[in-house]
């Protein structure tokens, strides 16, 4: 079995998926077909080309969708036990 080499280009188009595109890398050597640790590989190798080096911006936005979801989740309750008490109050009234 002999090894795949990749040009210079497909390594910087890589790690620009990652560091511009807001993919993870497993989901950019997904798309790709590359193996993921190829991807974490050429971020440390090819990264200072790409003029960004490799963030935490995934994880502060999943943080982020996170704590919106949970928020949502609190939202939409408090507003089923509001129409449920609106209800009540307008059967209620004489």
């Amino acid at each position: 079995m002999s090894r795949r080499s990749y040009t210079r280009e497909f390594k910087v188009s890589a790690v620009k998926l990652v560091n511009h595109e807001g993919y993870t890398v497993t989901e950019a050597a997904q798309s790709l077909g590359v193996d993921p640790q190829n991807v974490r590989n050429w971020i440390k190798e090819v990264g200072h080309e790409v003029g960004k080096a490799p963030s935490d911006e995934p994880s502060r936005l999943r943080e982020e969708l996170r704590r919106l979801r949970q928020e949502n989740k609190r939202l939409l309750m408090e507003r089923e036990i509001l129409k449920k008490a609106a209800a009540y109050f307008a059967k209620n009234q004489p």
